[in-house]
């Protein structure tokens, strides 16, 4: 078993130190956030007030587990961590960082003598109890001495994970993740909105969506989590048609077009989240007024 710090005790870095720690490992969660704190108290977990006094409370070498918002909060983060850490710690870092940021922070910490892995880590607030999907990226031993927590956080010792490659990786690899993502989302929300709008049958879409879960060449846990949106709000009256995204699909975007690699429906499914919060919809009503110019096309007006 292993004794390790979890910077972030948001959605998932919370879960992550509960699975953990129900599995032998020490765990001593940290988050400036004094509620955060109290929740994993709640649960018969140590938490730090601050980094250096979890620092303080962690054995030499130190292993550090960070689950903070991609960008500034992680070199933020660093940027405390590193006076308080010694030759010979690990910094892994589990959240959706861009690769070329976990490129420059790893030359950082080998300057200071310490040890970067980079952990691209899917399985949202599910993975407390199904176990994460984790991509590591890092020097082969340093992965090799942290292989129990990853064996512990997933859902079986040998599944589920796995070291991809040199730090970078693992990054990389859950920015292509998150992009196939994208379109497997799209589709799914493009096949049930044809449903829906078959008014002749009056389709029951949790039917359809439960039907599609069991043999069909498209089940996917995607299809399950669907199915349970449908089944919670089949009409979807409740939400905004406003699509957020969390920057990996544009990554994965930019990434294919350096390559050189034809990623269309990864592309387009990107373009429909964007096209989503346009409230405006200023391309589409001047569209309607260029069919009415050149061909007397009628448009409806506000």
């Amino acid at each position: 078993m292993m004794e390790l710090g979890m910077v972030g005790l948001g959605r998932m870095g919370a879960n992550m130190v509960q699975r953990l720690a129900r599995q032998g490992h020490s765990v001593i969660g940290q988050d400036p956030d004094p509620g955060a704190r109290r929740r994993i108290e709640g649960e018969g977990l140590r938490s730090a007030g601050d980094l250096p006094a979890l620092v303080q409370a962690l054995s030499a070498p130190r292993v550090l587990w960070l689950m903070v918002p991609a960008g500034r909060a992680v070199d933020e983060t660093l940027d405390a961590l590193l006076p308080l850490l010694g030759p010979g710690d690990t910094v892994i870092d589990g959240g959706n960082s861009n690769y070329r940021d976990t490129l420059r922070r790893a030359g950082r910490l080998k300057e200071a003598g310490l040890h970067f892995v980079d952990c691209g880590t899917s399985g949202g607030v599910w993975g407390l109890a199904e176990g994460y999907s984790m991509m590591v990226g890092g020097d082969a031993a340093v992965v090799g001495r942290l292989r129990p927590i990853f064996e512990s956080l997933a859902p079986a010792l040998d599944q589920g994970w796995g070291h991809v490659g040199p730090v970078g990786a693992g990054h990389f690899t859950k920015m292509v993740h998150n992009g196939i993502e994208y379109g497997m989302m799209q589709a799914y929300a493009e096949g049930f909105a044809i449903l829906h709008h078959k008014q002749d049958f009056a389709l029951d879409l949790p039917q359809v969506a439960e039907i599609w879960r069991r043999g069909s060449v498209v089940r996917s846990w995607l299809l399950d989590l669907t199915a349970r949106a449908l089944g919670d709000d089949p009409s979807m009256a409740g939400l905004q048609p406003w699509v957020d995204d969390s920057g990996e699909g544009r990554w994965t975007v930019a990434e294919a077009i350096d390559l050189h690699v034809p990623a269309p429906v990864i592309t387009q499914a990107l373009i429909a989240r964007l096209q989503s919060r346009d409230g405006e919809a200023f391309a589409d009503r001047l569209l309607a007024a260029m069919r009415h110019q050149f061909g007397g096309h009628p448009v409806k007006t506000a």
